[in-house]
């Protein structure tokens, strides 16, 4: 039986399938065709090839798309020459100010080419070129650019001439991550030190650039010290306490005595095990060790007991319970109650986590904790304000201290719960404001305006009780209960409740039509 004919068009249809399922066009190797019953690509590239199945042959899959889908067909890519691709290169280091090289991508002046086409045609010799060379040997040979698989060759007479130069520039010698090289443009420290040691450019390798400069120029080589003790470790020890009474850390710096040795190489030396070390200690495990140097990273186990007596005998020395600043526990030596909260807030040397110190004490000796304050209620408050007053004949202010009905509390904590809206309470008001609204009593911060009328009236009960006009100095005004002459003097002179600005003297000459001396002195 006959097999179906084939179209071209049914070909492109299928072709056009495949490239949106897989994001290119088909090949003769890309298996069964999506939607082609029992067809492969490698039977339709055979049938446009031979002519079968309708088909006129003489064709093959890649021409197909390549006329009907532009597809490219290597056997229809335009020639190349060196001077087309150097014109491409230099409209790249226009674009980019770096000049490309193989895996630099698409070039946009050439749809469909990419640099890396470009490098593969240099070397195999495709597209006309020759072949033999690369696009690195094309930009070096026209363009001068710096050719990283043919540079020159180096010597160590030359490494040292800049080595020599970058230490009189920087006073350092360099590394190989001290960057480029200024004397030797395009040449940086890190291609040289790969040379020396790698044994390119000339150098026989096996050498780095450290060995180089502690070889020639006496320069200290890090990974080549003099080997290490901890005889000699704490002898330098001893000398350090001698010198300066403490003893040393990784961060106490040079080694006085010493030409080039610091405390952070030793240090690194007994962590990691380097200069004849074994490794796996510290500078302070080493010093805990024989010198008996409190360690902080292996400090004794606390229990709350201890913790308890230290505090017991704090309070009795004192008269204070201790918090996280009291500095040193002078019962323990090396102890501050810093690190005592710090390992019971974290849950360290023995100690549950969680905790504080103020809690801790609150907890075991019912020490007031200000972060824990028990909860307030206006009723509260209000009920200790009337003591207050009972007792002292004016209500309180925040400036009135402890408040005897509450140990531990006073005025100054409850006008800030009342105004920061803490400890149970809504907030937003004062002291001075909760007993206005809820005492009547008089807030300094919002008193009732003044008028003039209101002063005169005033002035003339004062002059009909005694006799006298009144002046600043003249007390209580008794037909305004909190009011006082002073109180007034200052509203007239400061243009405040809702006065103008005038004086007490002034009302009263207004009123005694004569000058203000009837007032006395007082004014």
């Amino acid at each position: 039986m006959a097999k179906p004919v084939i179209y071209i068009g049914q070909i492109l249809a299928w072709a056009e399938l495949h490239r949106r399922r897989t994001g290119r066009w088909p090949d003769a190797l890309d298996g069964r065709v999506f939607d082609g019953p029992g067809l492969t690509w490698m039977a339709v590239d055979m049938a446009l090839r031979k002519g079968l199945r309708g088909l006129p042959g003489g064709q093959s899959l890649a021409k197909v798309l390549h006329a009907f889908r532009q597809k490219r067909h290597l056997h229809y890519l335009v020639p190349l020459t060196a001077e087309l691709i150097l014109s491409w290169a230099d409209e790249y280091h226009q674009r980019t100010g770096t000049w490309p090289i193989a895996t630099s991508g698409h070039i946009p002046e050439a749809p469909g080419e990419t640099w890396l086409r470009v490098e593969t045609a240099l070397r195999d010799g495709l597209r006309t070129l020759s072949g033999g060379s690369s696009l690195a040997r094309l930009l070096a040979e026209h363009r001068g650019v710096r050719n990283l698989g043919d540079l020159p060759p180096l010597s160590h007479e030359q490494v040292l001439a800049w080595a020599d130069a970058h230490r009189a520039r920087t006073g350092d010698w360099p590394a190989k991550k001290s960057g480029p090289i200024p004397e030797a443009p395009g040449e940086d420290w890190s291609a040289v030190g790969g040379a020396l040691y790698d044994g390119s450019r000339g150098f026989s390798g096996g050498t780095t650039l450290a060995q180089l400069l502690a070889e020639h120029r006496g320069v200290r080589n890090l990974g080549d010290l003099s080997p290490l003790s901890y005889e000699q470790v704490l002898a330098w020890a001893d000398a350090h306490r001698a010198r300066t009474g403490n003893w040393p850390t990784g961060t106490s710096g040079p080694i006085f005595g010493t030409p080039d040795e610091t405390w952070s190489a030793v240090d690194a030396a007994l962590t990691n095990g380097c200069r004849g070390l074994p490794g796996g200690g510290s500078l302070i495990q080493l010093l805990a060790e024989h010198r008996g140097v409190r360690n902080r990273m292996a400090l004794d186990r606390l229990t709350p007991e201890q913790i308890l007596a230290w505090a017991d005998a704090h309070r009795a020395r004192t008269g204070n319970w201790p918090n996280s600043g009291s500095g040193s526990i002078p019962e323990a030596p090396g102890e501050v109650w810093s690190a005592v909260n710090a390992a019971l807030t974290n849950g360290n040397r023995g100690l549950p986590e969680g905790g504080s110190l103020a809690q801790f004490l609150a907890q075991h000796r019912g020490k007031r904790n200000h972060k824990a304050l028990p909860r307030l209620t206006p009723e509260r408050v209000l009920a200790w304000a009337d003591a207050h007053h009972a007792r002292t004949g004016r209500w309180p202010n925040r400036n009135s201290g402890a408040i005897p009905d509450a140990p531990g509390e006073g005025w100054s904590a409850v006008d800030a719960a009342l105004f920061v809206g803490v400890r149970g309470l809504t907030g937003g008001e004062s002291l001075a404001q909760f007993l206005a609204r809820c005492r009547g009593a008089r807030n300094r911060s919002a008193l009732p305006p003044l008028s003039i009328e209101q002063i005169r009236a005033w002035a003339r009960a004062h002059h009909q009780r005694t006799g006298t006009w009144p002046g600043r100095n003249s007390g209580p005004i008794p037909e305004a209960f909190g009011e006082t002459w002073q109180a007034v003097h200052f509203a007239l002179r400061r243009g405040g409740r809702g006065l103008t600005m005038s004086s007490l003297s002034q009302v009263v000459r207004e009123l005694d039509g004569e000058p203000a001396r009837r007032a006395g002195r007082n004014d």
